[in-house]
């Protein structure tokens, strides 16, 4: 089929998904998020998809709707996981916690072929495990058949050991139950895509030093991570945080170094995405 599946992104964020799904051939409608600095690298780097640098609680499902010309085939989310992540407070009462029902709002008023939810598996953990089932549950009451799975991006071609929750849904008259792809079994070391550097540690929560024949280190949205290159403690370079989160050369990131890193430790990697990106296609819409 030479059709293109179609896309929409909430939560957008610079545009890793985006760029995911562009990989897989998809045809992106609208992207959406309330960082303006994440918009720019949006705009550099999708010049004909629509970005809207908005808070979606303010965006109406009428407006998107005049961007759809039939179904729409896909829904993307990335709801702030801040409050989840264990590597922040896990405040259960966070308000960022809630923007979930933002995106529940926008399946049910667009009622996409299927839905797929990003989020840190983290929101499985401990106290946060409540609010988990209260959104299954919450999801499943769309009228979607609900399956989720906790996925590491280093499975998936990424050279990043990043582990994610992963809610994917599919519309009940869809004749086809979620899909995810295969994990890999082979997996990129640091000194694969790295082959200069000497040690790494993630800082944020220990200086461990490890050897460089170790699985690359989740990049978190703090820039604590360092190499030792020759003897010298670094921080990584944009272009390395690039390699190590699937990016390529060319994706033109705006604002600065500490901007950048913060946009990368936010992104969804977009080969993990390509990869969840050909399965849709191929096992449900396409089936």
């Amino acid at each position: 089929m030479n059709t293109k599946p179609s896309v929409i992104s909430l939560f957008c964020g610079a545009g890793g998904s985006s760029l995911g799904y562009s990989l897989s051939g998809y045809d992106e409608l609208l992207g959406i998020d309330i960082d303006e600095i994440c918009c720019e690298t949006f705009r550099n780097n999708f010049p004909h998809t629509p970005i809207w640098n908005r808070d979606l609680q303010d965006v109406e499902i009428d407006e998107v709707k005049t961007l759809t010309s039939g179904e729409l085939d896909l829904l993307d989310s990335s709801p702030p996981c801040q409050g989840f992540s264990v590597c922040g407070s896990r405040n259960i009462q966070d308000e960022r916690n809630d923007l979930f029902l933002e995106t529940i709002r926008f399946i049910e008023g667009l009622r996409p072929k299927v839905f797929l939810i990003e989020n840190v598996a983290g929101l499985m953990k401990g106290k946060m495990k409540g609010k988990f089932n209260q959104i299954l549950s919450r999801l499943k009451s769309t009228g979607y058949k609900v399956k989720w799975k906790s996925m590491n991006a280093i499975y998936y071609g990424v050279p990043q050991s990043r582990q994610r929750l992963i809610f994917l849904g599919t519309r009940e008259d869809i004749n086809c139950d979620p899909v995810f792809p295969e994990p890999s079994s082979q997996v990129i070391r640091l000194k694969d895509v790295l082959p200069h550097i000497d040690f790494h540690s993630r800082g944020q929560f220990d200086r461990k030093i490890k050897h460089p024949e170790t699985l690359p280190y989740t990049i978190t949205k703090n820039p604590s991570m360092f190499f030792v290159e020759d003897g010298e403690q670094r921080k990584p370079t944009i272009g390395e945080l690039k390699i190590l989160s699937s990016f390529p050369s060319e994706f033109e990131f705006a604002g600065s170094y500490t901007q950048v890193w913060n946009q990368i430790g936010n992104c969804v990697p977009p080969l993990m995405i390509k990869a969840l990106g050909d399965t849709i296609r191929e096992k449900i819409l396409y089936e």
